[in-house]
């Protein structure tokens, strides 16, 4: 008897896989739909951050640029300040211009920017000195050496110059503090136009002040921040 009412039973059991069959499809196409989100998000979120670096990085070059997540430093307007003051001391910044990525030391100009132009000035002083932040050649061979830096390029001159500060122990300075006299001191070494603690250049070269050089900075930064 109770075997035969197991077998009326077994009947009405049977469509419980199809249900759950269901159930997992279900499932599964709730979880596509989410990764799908996820995925236009993400691609959302690094449109945005292209963007953002464009305004930072102007004279980025598409031709011979890697995309802002290759990058060795990212370029924030607290950086860009930076590089901008670096160049205001070097007198290299030219209003902003790139022309300032063209300059041999003592004021003369180049213009093939495949590779630093290795030629010697005899101005009040003899330097090979070229570029926005005014590189050695021998400099530049190590830097771009180690950032694999293809071309003397805006860009490329950009990163070997925060490659620089960071050797310095400067980056993480300015990042957090902005450009302190902590900062300065520790530029001084790698540009002469930079002041020490006691306001001197480290070379003996003429000098920047601290004022000088902070009321440039917080001026270039807050332009930067404002999109100007």
């Amino acid at each position: 008897m109770l075997h035969r009412v197991t077998k009326q039973i077994r009947p009405l059991t049977q469509p419980a896989p199809q249900l759950l069959g269901i159930g997992a499809l279900s499932l599964g196409l709730m979880l596509c739909m989410g990764q799908s989100l996820q995925a236009e998000r993400s691609i959302e979120r690094e449109q945005q951050q292209r963007t953002v670096a464009q305004a930072l990085n102007p004279h980025r070059s598409t031709a011979t640029s890697t995309g802002p997540s290759d990058a060795a430093y990212a370029i924030t307007p607290e950086r860009r300040a930076l590089l901008n003051t670096i160049r205001y001391a070097e007198g290299t910044w030219k209003e902003g211009k790139d022309l300032g990525y063209r300059i041999l030391y003592g004021g003369g100009q180049f213009q093939d920017l495949s590779r630093h132009p290795d030629r010697v000035v005899v101005k009040r002083y003899a330097s090979a000195a070229a570029g926005a932040y005014q590189f050695l050649p021998g400099t530049w061979r190590d830097v771009s050496r180690n950032l694999d830096l293809p071309s003397f390029a805006p860009e490329h001159q950009d990163q070997a110059a925060l490659h620089l500060v960071k050797k310095r122990g400067a980056l993480q300075e300015v990042d957090r503090n902005g450009l302190t006299k902590t900062a300065m001191n520790s530029l001084a070494p790698e540009w002469a136009s930079f002041p020490t603690h006691a306001g001197h250049s480290a070379y003996g070269q003429p000098v920047k002040t601290h004022a000088e050089l902070l009321a440039f900075y917080n001026d270039n930064l807050n332009q930067l921040r404002q999109g100007a």
